[in-house]
């Protein structure tokens, strides 16, 4: 909650601010999100207090739908390729070219750098 009084003085320094000689549709507009940002504190507090009384409240019966939103099914995620194995998409050709490229490039910076000293 000190975070919305927070929000609010600080709306209510832009409001000032914009009364002055000196304020301008900035300062105006400031001074309507300060309010906006306060209620959303108070809003994002609520609800977590909300969720946590939820989570701890022992008589809850927790029914099957909610149970299956928490877990990942195990299918979701593609299978993570077997370590050494070269992927279907790229033949083997293919990664030989990008080693032997890599490789190259490697060896040009190694020798720009020699060639600096």
């Amino acid at each position: 909650m000190l975070s919305a009084a927070a929000c609010l003085a600080l709306g209510w320094w832009q409001w000032e601010r914009f009364e002055a000689v000196g304020g301008n549709g900035q300062n105006l507009g400031y001074a309507l999100q300060w309010p906006l940002f306060a209620a959303f504190v108070i809003y994002a507090y609520r609800k977590f207090v909300k969720l946590e009384d939820e989570a701890e409240s022992p008589d809850a019966p927790e029914s099957e739908a909610e149970n299956v939103l928490r877990e990942i099914p195990a299918d979701l995620l593609p299978a993570r390729p077997a370590p050494g194995s070269v992927d279907d998409r790229v033949s083997a050709e293919e990664a030989d070219l990008e080693t032997r490229q890599l490789l190259e490039y490697n060896s040009y910076l190694a020798e720009l750098d020699r060639s600096r000293d």
